[in-house]
């Protein structure tokens, strides 16, 4: 390896080195000496077998290895799966972080958005072109369950602190070196704060259980996947969005980018999935979308203090500002403030009336909630626009503009939720629903093209199949259970433009 190579590569040695050290010290701290002087003979063998090759190291490794209690067996096991782990963490922060030497540096990556718009650019092919192509685009990554994930989310938790830490540190020392601080006592404090946390967070993973007990029921699964939305989603698709829109000349780009997910709705081989669980996901999927607008809104609120006695407004601003039923009168004087205080009561509202849950802040009651979240989105536009109209688009870009591309992203549903099912089901219950309206009394019978040409006359009838007041058989209520209760809903947390007929949010 050369040695700019290994100046490129000293950083992830240092964090492996800094994670390693601490999670020695808390084996030695909570098992004993003994254990930790166990396992650190188990390292060096293993090393000294792997790197040099040494026989001698791998006879004793193994014979080392058998001699091992079940205690034991268990205590080395743990040490060097979270190891592995902690591993893993340095090496994904060092991938982050030579990515950003090579965006300081002006370099661009294979894969990034940088390098597919150049490649573009070079083919000749105009900004306004690739935004009216994404305009009639759709990409909409779809989460799936998995049931047999082991991890726990208190350790996907305390892992994703571990790697925040690693970039704070990052960042200390960059500062240090800005500054020329090597003799200010300013830094090494800093720095020992930041190995503390790592230190407390390496514990926590070492005393939590690292397996589950049990299989992920499917609540379990969708909170699961809602996490990834608080942690990344829902503030990282936004900036995708802005830095697609910087690198086309700030060519305004449509929302083509959306989520979707099997979680909740996929039945296909699993009797846990029900209208119930549909509805838990929906309900659920709404309360993290709308708490996210709610924290946002609240916050745009702190920062738009700006005075009508300092500043002019737009017409429709003074409307908005006007119809808020907040009449404190330390804000008389401040429109955006008061204006945004309604909407908040508007989105607590809409919040408790979608999914039964509360805002955490009451400036005024709750009150007139969204039908939409076009409504929602087009107060926040009159806002945005007021603020353009009057030479204020700095305050526009760091909260308002994600908060926007947000609420055209996820509405008020988060993600659509794909119906999943195996054909054969829907088939049975399409049956029992035609021989009980008298209709077709063997629709299984049927080859294709009479199927088809049944159900095409059909679906151009008005008239419902389910004949009110008769029985159905349990596979038949189960499946109608989960369309029915949910029509209305889907058509509330719909986002028009990218609905499908194959989710939980169907085109109204």
């Amino acid at each position: 390896m050369s040695g700019r190579a290994r100046d490129n590569e000293r950083p992830l040695v240092e964090d492996i080195r800094l994670l390693g050290r601490i999670l020695g010290d808390v084996i030695r701290e909570q098992e004993g000496v003994a254990a930790y002087e166990l396992i650190e003979q188990i390292r060096k063998l293993s090393v000294a077998f792997r790197r040099d090759a040494d026989q001698e190291a791998d006879k004793a490794l193994k014979k080392l290895l058998k001699g091992l209690s079940g205690d034991q067996t268990v205590s080395v096991i743990r040490a060097f799966t979270y190891f592995s782990h902690l591993a893993n963490l340095a090496e994904d922060r060092h991938h982050i972080r030579r990515r950003a030497i090579h965006e300081r540096a002006g370099d661009t990556q294979e894969g990034s958005i940088e390098v597919a718009l150049a490649c573009l650019r070079w083919a000749g092919i105009a900004p306004k072109t690739i935004a009216n192509t994404l305009a009639h685009s759709f990409v909409s990554p779809v989460l799936t369950a998995h049931p047999t994930e082991v991890q726990r989310k208190s350790i996907l938790d305390a892992e994703r602190d571990i790697a925040q830490l690693l970039t704070a540190r990052d960042d200390i020392k960059a500062l240090a070196r800005a500054l020329n601080a090597a003799k200010d006592a300013l830094t090494p404090r800093e720095l020992a704060a930041n190995e503390a946390q790592l230190r407390a967070r390496v514990m926590q993973l070492w005393q939590t259980r690292l397996l589950r007990f049990s299989k992920l029921t499917v609540a379990d699964e969708i909170e699961n996947a809602l996490s990834y939305y608080e942690a990344t989603f829902l503030r990282e698709i936004p900036k995708i969005y802005a830095n697609l829109e910087r690198e086309l000349g700030n060519q305004p780009v449509h929302s083509f980018l959306r989520m979707g997910q099997w979680i909740g709705g996929d039945r296909d081989g699993n009797p846990n999935v029900s209208a119930e669980t549909l509805n838990y996901a929906l309900r659920r999927q709404a309360d993290v979308a709308l708490r996210h607008y709610l924290t946002e809104v609240h916050f745009l609120g702190g920062e738009l203090s700006l005075s009508a006695m300092l500043v002019d407004f737009s017409a429709d601003m003074r409307l908005l500002a006007e119809s808020s039923p907040d009449t404190n009168e330390h804000r008389k004087d401040e429109p955006y403030r008061r204006a945004l205080t309604g909407v908040y009561a508007r989105l607590a509202a809409t919040l408790k009336e979608l999914t039964g849950g509360e805002a955490a802040r009451h400036a005024v009651a709750p009150q007139n909630a969204y039908v939409r979240s076009e409504d929602f989105l087009a107060d926040l536009r009159t806002i945005e626009a007021s603020l353009k109209s009057h030479h204020s688009e700095a305050l526009i870009a760091q909260r308002l503009h994600p908060l926007i591309r947000a609420v055209e992203v996820f509405g008020f549903h988060l993600a659509t939720v794909d119906l999943r099912q195996s054909s054969d089901k829907h088939e049975e219950v399409v049956a029992e629903l035609l021989a009980v309206a008298r209709i077709e009394p063997q629709y299984a019978s049927l080859d294709e093209a009479a199927k088809r040409a049944l159900l095409i006359r059909l679906l151009n009838d008005a008239r419902p199949l389910r004949v009110i007041g008769t029985s159905y058989s349990a596979h038949a209520q189960s499946e109608l259970a989960i369309l029915k209760p949910h029509a209305r809903r889907a058509h509330v947390l719909a986002r028009k433009p990218y609905a499908t007929t194959s989710s939980a949010t169907p085109k109204p």
